[in-house]
């Protein structure tokens, strides 16, 4: 059986069901969770740092498919690995479909009537998951160096196409907006910078042994020279008794 048109799960109306209870089964009300379809939430190189990032932003409330989410996704991430490169980008879906979406299955075909009217408060059975967007919320948000910027514009709009509602592009210059790094960019990130630092504390003290050498090359050259002007000093004095003697 087919998907039902998205209208069937627009509304936000209908109180969510999210909750999944392992240990207490009589508060389990969803029994079976489906499978995420959203398969990637950090896409392209998270550990360069950009000056611009730009919002993919909801102008109306209603609730999303996975399904919807994914394929803009791949849209988006598509068409903005192919115009500005894959290193040269940032891109973080700023959702995650918790609503478990639920339908009451009916026969359909011949002799099917009596069957096709269901129940009148069916709970229905778990067939996908839903994101709950409001007003102005952000879907995706992407990072990108100044001359990139109109082509992570179109590539946000592309997305319009697979998504049930409208949706609008907001620039901006606080690229903290975006939120956390991925947990394998931000240790490469930490290392990199212990890295920096250790190299630049070995080239402290590389410098200052240098200069502590020279100082120990100085004084070791005053006191030779000191020595050999005493030495010399001494000398003449001793020369003078011996022709005294003569």
């Amino acid at each position: 059986m087919g998907l039902r048109p998205a209208k069937c799960y627009r509304s936000l109306g209908q109180r969510p069901y999210t909750r999944i209870a392992k240990r207490v089964h009589r508060r389990n009300y969803i029994g079976t969770s489906p499978q995420i379809k959203t398969r990637q939430f950090n896409m392209g190189n998270g550990s360069r740092d950009f000056q611009n990032v730009l919002h993919l932003v909801v102008e109306k409330s209603m609730i999303v498919r996975d399904n919807a989410l994914e394929s803009s996704r791949i849209a988006v991430n598509r068409a903005i690995q192919k115009w500005a490169g894959k290193e040269a980008y940032f891109m973080k879906v700023r959702v995650y479909p918790f609503d478990i979406l639920r339908e009451n299955k009916q026969a359909q075909g011949a002799g099917a009537d009596r069957v096709t009217k269901g129940m009148a408060h069916c709970f229905g059975k778990p067939i996908g998951r839903g994101v709950r967007m409001k007003k102005g919320q952000k879907i995706f948000s992407i990072l990108v160096d100044d001359e990139n910027i109109e082509n992570a514009k179109k590539a946000l709009l592309g997305a319009n196409t697979k998504l049930p509602c409208r949706v609008s592009v907001v620039v901006g210059k606080d690229v903290n907006e975006i939120g956390t790094r991925p947990k394998k960019t931000r240790d490469v990130l930490e290392e990199e910078r212990a890295a920096a630092e250790a190299k630049a504390s070995e080239i402290t003290a590389g410098s200052a042994e240098a200069g502590t050498g020279k100082a120990a090359g100085k004084g070791a050259a005053e006191k030779t020279a000191t020595g050999k002007a005493a030495g010399g000093k001494g000398a003449a004095p001793a020369k003078e008794e011996k022709k005294g003697k003569k």
